[in-house]
């Protein structure tokens, strides 16, 4: 285990591979040329590098090289999807499609759009588990449908979406498909050819990659995607993205997606037992808690589980050793998880995905979310179980409403008296 303390937070980022950072080396010193410089052989190396990542990341989702347009992460590629798409196709209509529980990059663009007055929004809602209905993207979609917009995997809670029933939706209709696959890409199949998306946002930090690199899929036939770009000036990326290109941060964004893609489905069963084994070993120690998402069509390595009766900020608390300190072994150690996106983690409201399960604000300030990755072990696993009883346990033994609970007192029906 780590010195520095055990790393369960893989949804928010994830380390860099070693084999990643010895691919970049070269790049971040001798080999520094501008890839748009090409009238000597300094700009034909960065070029050439730059190609060799285009290449990689393109055979990960089974696309065309030409078709990826490298931009600074998943954010800035949603705000280009969705603004692009809106902004060039506003004779056609301007009515976009996304669900309650898209990613605040999704969620945040498009209440921009709508406060412009630039497009109007259909919100779809989830089950139960998170899910997106396909049949009501069918529904949803009118005349004025420029675009959808429904992410494959959740940051949050791991639910898994029916990407290819819902691409098979917008391609009957004509309609373009957006998805950010931010989380799901290198840890699932992801194929833009079975699944018609025309447009797929990802980012190398996601998949043991570097920070501030990551790419547009933009279908340039059948049918060809056409956006008028947020960023002007030079030119870059087929004119869609303006800007000296991040070489460093490519050749590693490539050599991330060859390694995922290479790995894919030893990590994702390796990474899956080690889910199971943290979720088997909770509920056995445990009561009153509850898995958020669905059981079965989630991401490998996500578990986000609610413990009633403890808040979860104090757990988080707890975990970080900021509390008073336990013995597990030989020494503590502190745990990174989170309780809810990186993205939204500073607001001490309730997780908006959360409550659009159906989940109540009391439960859903409980929820922690685990996410498992590449370098965990099993060791990790157990170390991190024993620490998760012991707070939960602590937690609970302070709380009132646990042992009212416990008693069998229905906490609905209490009447609390305000001073």
């Amino acid at each position: 285990m780590n010195g520095k303390g055990i790393y369960m937070d893989n949804h928010a980022t994830t380390p860099l591979d070693p084999r990643v950072l010895e691919a970049m080396l070269p790049y971040l010193g001798d080999v520094f040329g501008n890839a748009a410089s090409r009238s000597h052989p300094f700009g034909w190396e960065a070029e050439k590098a730059v190609d060799a990542g285009r290449e990689q990341i393109a055979w990960l989702i089974n696309a065309k090289a030409k078709d990826i347009v490298f931009t600074s992460g998943a954010t800035e590629s949603d705000n280009l999807a969705i603004k692009g798409v809106v902004e060039f196709y506003k004779d056609k209509g301007n009515h976009v499609i996304t669900a309650v529980t898209e990613h605040k990059a999704v969620l945040d663009t498009c209440k921009a759009l709508e406060r412009k007055g630039l497009a109007t929004v259909t919100y779809l809602p989830v089950d139960r588990y998170g899910m997106t209905d396909p049949e009501a993207v069918r529904k949803a979609i009118t005349p004025k449908t420029v675009l959808v917009s429904i992410m494959s995997a959740n940051n949050e809670i791991g639910t898994v979406n029916p990407i290819a029933e819902i691409g098979k939706v917008t391609r009957e209709k004509g309609v373009l498909f957006h998805t950010d696959a931010a989380q799901s890409a290198g840890k699932l199949p992801l194929d833009v050819e079975a699944m018609n998306v025309d447009l797929v946002s990802l980012s190398a930090h996601k998949m043991y990659g570097p920070k501030g690199v990551g790419a547009l899929y933009v279908r340039s036939k059948g049918p060809r995607v056409r956006l008028t770009p947020i960023i002007d000036g030079g030119g870059h990326e087929r004119g869609f993205r303006s800007g000296t290109l991040n070489v460093p941060g490519i050749v590693g964004f490539g050599k991330a997606a060859e390694l995922s893609r290479d790995g894919m489905a030893d990590e994702a069963q390796r990474v899956l037992a080690l889910r199971e084994r943290l979720r088997e070993r909770l509920f056995s120690q445990l009561d009153d808690i509850f898995v958020n998402g669905h059981p079965v069509h989630r991401l490998p390595g996500n578990l986000n589980v609610s413990f009633a009766y403890v808040e979860g900020e104090s757990l988080l608390m707890g975990l970080n050793g900021s509390t008073s300190p336990i013995a597990v072994g030989t020494s503590q150690l502190p745990i990174a998880v989170s309780s809810g996106s990186a993205c939204t983690s500073a607001t001490l409201e309730p997780s908006y995905v959360l409550k659009a399960l159906g989940v109540g604000d009391e439960l859903a300030h409980t929820s922690i979310r685990f996410g498992l990755g590449r370098f965990n072990t099993e060791e990790e696993v157990d170390y991190v179980v024993a620490r998760v009883v012991h707070e939960v346990r602590r937690l609970r033994d302070l709380s009132p409403l646990y042992e009212m609970a416990k008693e069998g007192i229905d906490l609905k029906s209490v009447e609390w008296q305000r001073e």
